[in-house]
């Protein structure tokens, strides 16, 4: 009997326990699945919002960083046509920060009376890897290393950045000039500045393009652009129109009508004027801006590529078409060899009709000046622009089309704007 009592006690207990244990496995799932929540929305979270994990952009530490770079410039550390004005002769002077982006900084200031942007890849100077040549060299400031080895190391970096062959005469912009007391910082200098892909570009472009921001100079691894408001979402037209001459009141159609077809004429530019197509893979109000005379200017090319280095981007392994998408250039997948293919499958234009000529266009433009036959014709080019419904791979075939499309409504709509105000 004590033995059968025994064995009821064991069993309940027993059964206790797997009823406990069925708990606890059911609470720990539900955990799991909880915790891959939060995590799926966080990993989404930085997709769409890849600074959030940006630090905080303040006066004071930028104030520190150039303090840090003048004090590598006295130390013979770098060098650059800016540093004089910015630690010695007080002409370039900071403003503000605005803003920092995973290790970039993008600081404000004033030079000689005219608002800069300087902008790094990173905030330190001994961020960026020595040039090798320099670190062979280190008992004679670099005076000894050969012109031709140097051209070979100047154009490697050109091409990473680029993925384009230069020949030795377009490489110019990157050359650092005479040799003298300062050599060794100007090359040190130079490599620090061709690490940084953006650089790059705009030294390359800023003689060839309106609408890139021109290279003003340089002091270590920070470099000058001009200074322009840039578009933001949270302005009713993109960007700031009121600070453009004749652009508030009925003149915002207008405005917009010009801003539009600049626009056009950038992807017109990137995609034929030069020896490959330039793709631009984050398109955003925010990487833009707009010059008093309408005209549009890139202001970040951080995810700018010509066609050989798009090429190389896309063509990753993939599962599905979603891993082809990289930023706003998208490619396919070939599942029979698990790959994506090179060709890119959208292009500049329609990802400009959908984020910037759809915010335009998708409504009326606010003014009673315009037919309603020509702003549904815009409406519906725009659409047409932004999802062509064509298969994969056509696009490009009918780019050309809607482009002219687009091009001869717009310049309509300035007729008729300009022929209401007579």
């Amino acid at each position: 009997m004590a033995r059968a009592a025994g064995a009821r006690g064991r069993a309940g207990w027993c059964g206790r326990r797997g009823r406990c244990g069925r708990c606890g496995r059911g609470a720990l799932l539900a955990f799991a699945a909880w915790t891959a929540g939060w995590v799926l929305a966080a990993a989404l979270l930085l997709r769409a919002h890849p600074g959030v994990l940006s630090e905080r952009c303040t006066n004071e530490k930028s104030r520190r960083i150039l303090a840090a770079l003048c004090q590598d410039y006295r130390g013979g550390a770098l060098a650059g046509d800016l540093c004089e004005d910015l630690c010695v002769a007080g002409k370039l002077q900071f403003q503000r920060c605005l803003h920092y982006d995973r290790g970039k900084k993008v600081l404000q200031a004033d030079w000689r009376g005219r608002p800069v942007v300087l902008k790094s890849k990173e905030e330190a100077f001994s961020s960026f890897p020595p040039l090798s040549l320099l670190e062979e060299e280190a008992g004679e400031g670099g005076q000894d290393i050969p012109e031709a080895e140097l051209l070979l190391m100047v154009a490697g970096e050109v091409k990473s950045a680029l993925g384009l062959e230069l020949s030795n005469s377009s490489l110019g912009p990157w050359w650092p000039g005479r040799r003298g007391p300062r050599w060794r910082g100007q090359l040190a200098s130079l490599w620090a500045l061709l690490q940084q892909e953006e650089y790059v570009y705009f030294s390359l472009l800023q003689d060839l393009s309106p609408h890139v921001l021109p290279v003003l100079g340089s002091c270590g691894h920070f470099y000058a652009v001009e200074f322009l408001a840039a578009g933001s979402p949270h302005h009713r037209a993109l960007f700031p129109l009121d600070r453009v001459p004749g652009a508030p009141g009925g003149g915002q159609a207008r405005a917009i009508s010009d801003i539009a077809l600049s626009f056009l004429d950038m992807v017109n530019h990137f995609d034929s004027d030069f020896s490959h197509r330039l793709h631009l893979c984050d398109i955003k109000p925010e990487n833009f801006a707009i010059r008093s005379d309408f005209t549009v200017v890139a202001i970040d090319v951080d995810m700018a590529f010509f066609e050989p280095k798009m090429r190389e981007i896309l063509e990753q392994n993939c599962t599905d078409d979603e891993d082809c998408n990289f930023f706003d250039c998208f490619s396919r997948c070939d599942l029979r060899v698990n790959k994506c293919g090179a060709q890119r499958v959208n292009n500049n234009l329609q990802v400009i009709c959908d984020k910037v000529f759809r915010h335009w266009f998708s409504a009326p433009l606010k003014s009673s000046a315009l037919s309603f036959q020509l702003q549904l014709q815009l409406q519906e080019a725009v659409q047409e622009c932004a999802d062509p419904g064509v298969p994969s791979g056509n696009t490009r075939r009918d780019a050309p089309s809607v482009f002219w499309k687009l091009r001869r409504l717009l310049r309509a709509t300035l007729r008729e704007l300009q022929e209401a105000e007579k």
